[in-house]
């Protein structure tokens, strides 16, 4: 009869390879979905990242998270750079940031390492409770927060802003949203 020892030590071991499994298998899902990317993407332009150059010279929408079907993108997470402003869609109650967000800031990385400040604002959806909203806000923001402070931004050139208006005027959608201006 196997002591208590050897079950938990079964146990262990089956929950690592569990774990191991599913991040085989969500690796393989990410590299599927970034190829399928690529090959909607024009030449010249790499999946799943924001073109090079000065952030403020893009003038049509860069949609960095691609999901090709139309009712689930509506309440997928995306990455969008529209005039210089990188923006980060949340879906519906998530503050799980979309696939590429460390590729979409390496330009704000850049513009911060040059003395530049960034500002960080997070936006809510109107559905729900006011206060259960703004604490999502402030979780989706802290979470882009982190990826910058990865991505070698010093804490100091980080400005975290609470938004003047909280929703915005278009869809649902387009209100759960953490958006990253230079200053």
């Amino acid at each position: 009869m196997p002591s208590q020892d050897d079950d938990s030590q079964q146990r262990f071991a089956l929950g690592l390879i569990f774990m191991l499994v599913a991040l085989v298998v969500v690796m393989v899902l990410g590299i599927g979905i970034n190829h399928r990317s690529l090959q909607s993407k024009p030449a010249g332009e790499m999946a799943g990242a924001v073109p090079s150059g000065t952030l403020t010279g893009l003038s049509p929408p860069s949609l960095v998270s691609v999901n090709t079907d139309s009712n689930a993108a509506a309440d997928a997470a995306s990455i969008r750079v529209e005039q210089g402003v990188v923006k980060f869609y949340f879906a519906t109650g998530k503050a799980e940031l979309a696939p590429g967000a460390a590729m979409a800031l390496k330009d704000m990385a850049a513009a911060a390492a040059a003395g530049r400040q960034l500002v960080v604002s997070g936006f809510h959806d109107a559905s729900g409770s006011v206060a259960n909203n703004a604490e999502l806000a402030k979780q989706r923001a802290r979470a882009v927060q982190a990826v910058l402070k990865s991505a070698g931004v010093p804490e100091n050139r980080i400005v975290m802003k609470k938004p003047e208006q909280m929703s915005s005027d278009g869809s649902a959608a387009e209100a759960r949203r953490v958006e990253i201006k230079l200053q």
